[in-house]
């Protein structure tokens, strides 16, 4: 379970609440008392609409974070969440351990490149087009077009992404494949793929579960327009049966709630 902490203004759920390195330190600290096993540290917002984030602020904001984190003695694994193989691999370097790329190293030629090079995780999402031509799951008139079905094209192309990363030298244990849950589908597709998890699981490696407050969400769980802090009873129902279906590692807000969720869930899905 990897907590996230995003360094933004504008994140759909918690921009602006770390402003500074000391805010992110705090947070990874209470992140780690709260049981996460991981962070997720993001420095450009991919909600609907925002505005890119270019490398240099993302790198201002992305750095000295990672620094106050490991100068507080936290030693969890992080991953950085860019699409930006230069800011990649900068977070490397500040001490971060592995890279979240919502393009699947589509945006940038070299993304796959570094992942291999520094034998380092990643995370390869599924996305329908960039933040900047996206909207909000709960707003679609009308299902986006998956011609062969949301779930077989969004396996075809996480398969294809999982193919490249392998060609370039990644090692096989080491991608995480997410379906990219609120990007790019309408609330039925989501909920779709968390039903089909088994086929994602079937490209055989571990399915990420991202779905954290988002709008498909508070949707299905409210039934009526919300606010993301409204959602958590429904993104912990629905993170516990995406646990129920085969997904074993998730990018939450809020730590404590889903350390005790998923643990009881385990405990129940494994048999003690």
């Amino acid at each position: 379970m990897f907590t996230i902490l995003n360094l933004t203004p504008d994140s759909f759920a918690d921009g602006g609440r770390l402003p500074t390195p000391a805010h992110a330190r705090d947070a990874a600290l209470r992140a780690r008392d709260e049981g996460a096993d991981g962070l997720d540290l993001g420095a450009e917002s991919t909600r609907p609409g925002a505005a890119r984030v270019g490398t240099d602020e993302q790198r201002e904001r992305l750095l000295p974070a990672i620094e106050a984190i490991r100068g507080a003695g936290v030693d969890l694994p992080i991953t950085a969440d860019t699409t930006l193989s230069s800011v990649a691999k900068a977070a490397l370097d500040a001490g971060a351990d592995a890279i979240n790329d919502v393009s699947a190293g589509t945006e940038d030629d070299a993304m796959l490149a570094l992942a291999a090079e520094r034998d380092c995780g990643i995370v390869l999402m599924h996305r329908r087009s960039a933040p900047t031509q996206d909207q909000y799951s709960d707003a679609y008139q009308a299902d986006p077009d998956y011609p062969n079905g949301v779930v077989f094209d969004v396996a075809a192309f996480l398969a294809f992404r999982l193919n490249a990363a392998l060609d370039a030298g990644v090692a096989d244990d080491g991608v995480l494949l997410d379906p990219g849950l609120g990007f790019g589908k309408s609330v039925g597709q989501n909920l779709e793929l968390i039903r089909s998890t088994p086929a994602l699981l079937a490209l055989g490696r571990p399915v990420m579960s991202a779905l954290s407050r988002k709008s498909f969400v508070g949707r299905v769980g409210l039934g009526r327009d919300s606010e993301p802090g409204e959602r958590l009873p429904a993104t912990l129902a629905l993170s516990t049966l995406h646990l129920a279906g085969g997904a074993r590692v998730f990018r939450v807000h809020d730590t404590a709630e889903h350390r005790q969720s998923l643990d009881a869930a385990w405990e129940l899905i494994s048999g003690g």
